[in-house]
């Protein structure tokens, strides 16, 4: 066969291929969603009100005030401090005078006995260093105290909020303070640092307890255990700013808990979509991967509206999707639409509705794949992700 011809024959089986192949690729489109309450409130009720009690009352002004007072003593005592600083040199000094005669006895005393010995002996001490020597400890130097200098505290190693700040700082998603539906009252403590081999263990029992309507729904105390603070013992820490930073721990603790029982909160997710490229025959799938997530991505659990926009032009998305299964022509791998544009567009719509926590959804589009699953070709990994998404349908 001339090599003309195979070139020939070769680029028409070349074409043909290119005509049947799928141009199929992934992307992780994220996107906001609302989580939730374990206890939910209707929307005309979503007001609360929170009050807390704390022995915390501590004001910036407070911290400086105390600083400048403190700095007043110093000054004052500086007197004090330099006349014992001198007293103690002195004495440093007289001792050291004692010190020096008492090894110049020695030295005299160990020469006087060193003498004494046979120049063999007295060669071999010297060459292994034990001969006698004057050592004489070193002068003592004065080192004058520094007189006090004012340094501005660092507020951060400080608790600087009050019972109205700390209410404050208690924010249920969803809601709004202009009611008390949701009447919530917390109680902390100071909190307490106690030794345990050697390492620093800190409890701070804090009360919660959330009325709803009036109805008491949670009376409960947290921190009430002594857990690990440091490896360092009581003494050495900075109880001040481990005291704040265990307040910290409280406060987004309390935050976590009341939201998850009450709150509407926006979480951020993730969704793997898949979409063929290949124009002409696919441009509808193509506009499909465009519905879903350009409106994926303005879903806003913040803004009902855009939301719901969201969810209408995702729809058409899906529909497109739902109508490409009816042309699906599963035995013929040559078909525009076969098997492999089956497996994605299935995926999509388990992975999409399972994301959007629509398990109902989920289960009927994988209920549909598998049974259609004999006319598939799912690779390994395509199989563990489907017993994956099967798990998360199922579970809970």
């Amino acid at each position: 066969m001339k090599l003309s011809k195979i070139y020939l024959l070769l680029g028409v089986v070349m074409l043909t291929l290119s005509g049947y192949a799928q141009s199929i690729s992934s992307e992780m489109v994220e996107f906001q969603m609302l989580k939730a309450p374990k206890t939910p409130i209707e929307e005309a009720n979503r007001q609360y009100r929170v009050v807390v009690t704390s022995p915390y009352n501590l004001k910036a002004e407070d911290v400086n005030a105390q600083s400048k007072l403190d700095f007043q003593a110093e000054q004052k005592n500086y007197a004090k401090v330099l006349a014992e600083s001198e007293k103690a040199f002195q004495e440093m000094t007289k001792n050291h005078d004692v010190e020096v005669a008492k090894a110049k006895e020695k030295f005299e005393l160990e020469s006087a006995e060193f003498k004494k010995l046979s120049m063999l002996e007295r060669l071999t001490m010297t060459e292994q260093g034990k001969n006698p020597k004057l050592v004489t400890p070193a002068k003592p130097n004065y080192i004058k105290p520094a007189e006090p200098v004012y340094r501005e505290p660092n507020l951060n190693n400080y608790i600087i909020v009050d019972n109205n700040v700390l209410a404050s700082q208690i924010t249920i998603d969803g809601f709004s303070r202009e009611g008390s539906y949701v009447d919530v009252a917390v109680d902390i403590q100071k909190a307490n640092f106690q030794d345990n081999a050697g390492q620093t263990f800190a409890n701070q029992p804090t009360k919660i307890v959330v009325k709803v309507n009036g109805i008491e729904k949670i009376n409960s105390v947290f921190f009430k255990d002594f857990k690990f603070l440091s490896s360092a013992p009581t003494n050495n820490i900075n109880k001040p700013l481990e005291e704040k930073n265990h307040l910290n721990k409280v406060m987004a603790f309390i935050n976590q808990f009341l939201n998850d029982n009450f709150g509407y909160q926006s979480i951020k997710s993730s969704v793997k979509l898949s979409s063929v490229k290949n124009k002409g025959k696919y441009d509808d799938l193509e506009k499909a991967s465009v519905y879903v997530t350009t409106n994926l991505r303005k879903l806003n659990p913040q803004n009902p509206q855009m939301t719901a926009a969201g969810m209408t032009g995702m729809q058409k998305g899906i529909d497109i999707w739902k109508e490409t299964l009816t042309k699906v022509v599963y035995k013929d791998k040559k078909a525009d639409f076969n098997e492999k544009i089956a497996e994605f567009v299935y995926f999509n719509l388990i992975r999409l509705h399972l994301a959007l926590g629509k398990k109902t959804e989920a289960e009927k589009y994988l209920n549909e794949m598998q049974e259609n699953i004999i006319n598939l070709n799912l690779s390994y990994d395509e199989q563990n992700e489907l017993k994956q998404l099967e798990t998360q349908i199922y579970k809970g």
